[in-house]
């Protein structure tokens, strides 16, 4: 049988056409809903969102889940307070764990992590922080009784955050479209824009042409083949230091996660309870249990318990994609991809990572699952979001791979359609790059930090 948007007629004009039915277009169309009718300006009715698969069929339907604020840069971190805020606003309907979050590190991220922390005080984000090596070991024997980590001098624990059950959460966000009278139309895919003046004024897809006023691009790791469609430039001039660079405008990771397949209540905290999301970065080598040498350069992962996907779930640092543009951009998750099946070196490597953290983890390499997760994700110049307007009425949702935990990044869009500016949205403009207006860079591994 057909699922629900197979069948759907597809309408030959609306008034906003979203393109993409992960939680930046859900999101999108479920905020403007509820303004429009707020401002009695219009309802759900006048919205459209179309995906060429299905709402959660690409990147926001595998992605880890986890929700954070774990961010140097203080612009991240007053973004994700308020996508935080809106987790919290419905944990049910969003299938949010309100669990926490650690940032774990070594000495090389310890004054980076404090800076984070007093941020974090600064616009009243609930956390602590815990410095020295005999200090930290303390506090995770606190709630681990068989920690064993090394190299570590720094613990951030974020007392909110957590992280969200994929697919339920998207179709919590369906549910509450389709409330408003939101339409939502999959297996339907964007062939090209017609454009007047600069603006979009209609959306070609493979089942006909849609008419529209504004159009919304939340489509992830795609959002460069319609940054392509709107002319926009494939390489950007960034001023650094009084001196002006030029690199490609979209870079592909592949985003390198998995499952520990055993019992998830088997990792809980001494009192039996479901512990915090960890991660930890350590520059001590990382060697399997029979003492080989796996990694000799800084290093992190990240992992929780997770029910949804049946296991110890996370991901290691991502590895960059050496393919052009083309390639990647058709189908970044088709079975050609190259993050379609979780390669052996990572299981190996990220099963003796949680055995380096957990003494329970000892020996079970053998039990990681082949289960595809992670993704592929287009990164900016900078590894930063773009949210911004070009052409009048196009307006890009383009995340940099920091997309599943900014739930309330739709929010802030559907504002700025109705034309309110969003001062959380500023330092995310693209001109940033061509201003020198960039974002302060951390000691992570991990290029989104």
């Amino acid at each position: 049988m057909k699922n629900e948007e197979e069948v759907v007629a597809l309408p030959t004009s609306v008034k906003y056409c979203i393109v993409g039915a992960g939680i930046h277009g859900l999101s999108t169309g479920y905020h403007l809903a509820k303004e429009l009718k707020a401002a009695g300006k219009g309802s759900g009715t006048d919205i459209l969102i179309i995906d060429k698969a299905r709402p959660g069929a690409g990147a926001s339907g595998i992605a880890c889940g986890v929700v954070r604020n774990n961010y140097f840069q203080p612009a991240m971190r007053e973004l994700m307070a308020h996508s935080v805020s809106v987790w919290e606003s419905d944990q049910q309907g969003y299938a949010y764990h309100p669990v926490g979050y650690m940032q774990i590190s070594h000495e090389g991220m310890r004054s980076d992590v404090r800076s984070i922390y007093e941020q974090q005080q600064a616009i009243g984000y609930e956390s602590d922080f815990i410095e020295g090596a005999a200090n930290c070991d303390a506090y995770m024997l606190g709630l681990f009784h068989d920690w064993r980590a090394k190299g570590i001098t720094s613990v951030l624990h974020e007392k909110k955050g957590g992280f969200a059950f994929n697919q339920q959460s998207l179709d919590g966000l369906a549910a509450k479209c389709r409330a408003e009278g939101v339409q939502i139309i999959g297996q339907t895919e964007v062939r090209e824009l017609e454009t007047d003046g600069g603006a979009v004024t209609a959306v070609v897809t493979n089942r006909g042409t849609i008419q529209c006023d504004e159009v919304v691009f939340g489509a992830g790791p795609w959002v460069p083949q319609f940054w392509r469609m709107l002319g926009l430039p494939e390489t950007t001039e960034i001023l650094v230091d009084g001196a002006t660079i030029t690199q490609p405008t979209w870079r592909y990771w592949a985003l390198q996660e998995g499952t520990l397949g055993i019992e998830p209540g088997y990792l809980t905290t001494n009192d039996g309870n479901a512990p915090p999301v960890i991660h930890i970065d350590t520059d001590v080598a990382l060697h399997d249990d029979a003492g080989n040498l796996l990694v000799d350069e800084p290093w992190g992962i990240y992992y929780k318990p997770d029910f949804n996907f049946g296991g110890i779930q996370g991901g290691y640092m991502p590895s960059k994609v050496d393919k052009p543009f083309d390639e990647v951009a058709v189908d970044p998750y088709g079975e050609s991809s190259p993050d379609f099946v979780v390669n052996d070196d990572f299981r190996l490597i990220w099963a003796s990572a949680l055995s380096f953290c957990h003494k329970r983890f000892e020996g079970m390499a053998s039990k990681m699952s082949k289960e595809p997760s992670g993704g592929i994700g287009a990164f900016t110049p900078d590894s930063f979001p773009v949210f911004d307007t070009f052409g009048a009425n196009a307006h890009v949702i383009a995340d940099s791979n920091h997309g599943y935990k900014m739930i309330g990044v739709g929010a802030l869009v559907a504002k700025e359609i109705m034309g309110e500016p969003q001062a959380l949205l500023e330092p995310f403009r693209y001109s940033r790059y061509a201003e020198g207006k960039l974002h302060p860079l951390s000691n992570s591994p991990y290029p989104w930090s």
